[in-house]
């Protein structure tokens, strides 16, 4: 799955378009690496999102095209 449509999907950010953003702008890392929304993400791969001033670190636990909103928090763990 595209990291800008993981990120949607799991509601880390609100919209694709915005998501997309994030990743041309650089905000958005996966495994110690800037990442284009293109990128395919996989299960095990750390991600790194940067909010302002705020950073929030991941783990991909699960990749789903579909999610319920309750059940979008059980795609990723958050990390230190």
């Amino acid at each position: 799955m595209r990291l800008d449509k993981y990120l949607k999907v799991s509601r880390l950010i609100k919209r694709r378009t915005v998501a997309n953003e994030a990743c041309d702008a650089g905000r958005v890392s996966v495994n110690d690496r800037v990442a284009r929304a293109s990128y395919d993400v996989k299960v095990g791969d750390k991600i790194e999102i940067s909010f302002g001033t705020r950073t929030v670190k991941l783990v991909v636990t699960d990749v789903s095209e579909t999610v319920r909103k309750d059940d979008a928090a059980s795609l990723y763990r958050i990390v230190d």
